[in-house]
């Protein structure tokens, strides 16, 4: 659970029953700063004098506020949109695309007005009747953390739970799930775990679960009857990466039960990066041991008109054989999404 230094209360927010929840809970805690502003101004309530102390002062940050804008972020190929109930996210993980996607003070914040978002997609939904509506819970976040004080992942899976024709998916470094597990989900909701080999979470991971409590979460979920999926992200390739990652995939699949509804999905990427991201990320971490060098990698234009550093096509080729082989021969009642 996601425990801030400060919260910060934006112009309206304590109107709503989240809010009410969060400052009933953290307002007497003499170890966090409660702020409430009359107005969204809160750069000056977060400290930091250059980017490396901003960044970590911003992931101690919560902010809670009202979203105003209800045309929602399209979020493909995963799903049709973002739906937005958390941005940001209290993990340190050196790769993370998102540190170059949220400002020099990257705090966490949840929105209040989460019956208005959830409304929202709803008329998203009935617009593409009589198709099926996807729905990201978490394309700029982690909602995990800091759904014990907020339940607003346990309203938005009742909503998508009693609506035949909209879904949604989530994914998450954490294991705060279990006010989860009792809910009528009807099956619409696909709960995705991330995963890397011990090294790669100790090294490059910080501040997120282990592993061990990920794993757990995750077979909990599954034996709750939701979909349930993991995304293997990034892979890295070192010295016997096959090895943890065939370790990976053996420990899954030692503790997942046998009679499962759905299958295990699997989502695979294997790490890229961006030469923004590069520079952000050697500010943040100046220490840091990220495989980065551009004359061992393959650039390519996304399309989204900018480029990223890829492992060279055999490189790539020899990733899809190894987890494509793996999967189908660990896993009974599976599917690949992908592997890229």
């Amino acid at each position: 659970m996601f425990i801030p230094d400060r919260i910060i209360f934006q112009k309206d927010s304590l109107n709503y029953e989240i809010s009410q929840k969060i400052l009933d809970r953290f307002g007497d805690n003499k170890n966090i700063e409660i702020i409430t502003l009359s107005s969204n101004r809160y750069k000056q309530h977060i400290p930091g004098d250059d980017l490396y102390s901003m960044y970590r002062e911003g992931k101690k940050t919560l902010i809670v506020g009202v979203k105003k804008g209800f045309k929602f972020q399209t979020c493909k190929p995963s799903a049709h949109y973002q739906l937005p109930l958390v941005s940001g996210c209290m993990g340190q993980c050196e790769y993370c695309y998102l540190n170059t996607r949220l400002g020099d003070r990257p705090f966490i914040k949840v929105y209040a007005n989460i019956d208005e978002i959830l409304e929202q997609s709803g008329r998203y939904t009935n617009e593409r009747l009589p198709d099926i509506t996807i729905f990201e819970g978490a394309a700029t976040s982690d909602p995990v953390p800091v759904e014990p004080y907020t339940n607003s992942l346990e309203k938005a899976i009742l909503f998508f739970g009693a609506n035949k024709y909209s879904r949604l998916r989530f994914v998450t470094k954490y294991n705060d799930i279990d006010t989860l597990l009792n809910l009528e989900h009807n099956g619409h909701t696909e709960i995705r775990f991330s995963l890397n080999t011990p090294k790669i979470i100790k090294q490059y991971e910080h501040a997120t679960a282990s592993l061990k409590k990920r794993i757990e979460a995750s077979i909990k979920v599954a034996k709750a009857g939701y979909p349930t999926g993991y995304l293997i992200a990034p892979v890295f390739i070192y010295d016997n990466w096959k090895e943890d990652y065939r370790d990976l995939l053996l420990e899954i699949n030692k503790m997942l039960p046998g009679n499962l509804k759905y299958p295990i999905t699997f989502e695979v990427i294997s790490h890229r990066y961006t030469t923004v991201a590069k520079d952000r990320i050697m500010q943040i971490f100046p220490d840091n041991t990220l495989d980065m060098k551009e004359e061992e990698r393959k650039f390519k234009y996304g399309q989204f008109g900018y480029g990223k550093y890829l492992y060279p096509p055999e490189s790539l080729n020899e990733i899809k054989e190894f987890f494509q082989k793996e999967i189908d021969e660990i896993f009974q009642h599976k599917e690949i999404k992908y592997i890229i």
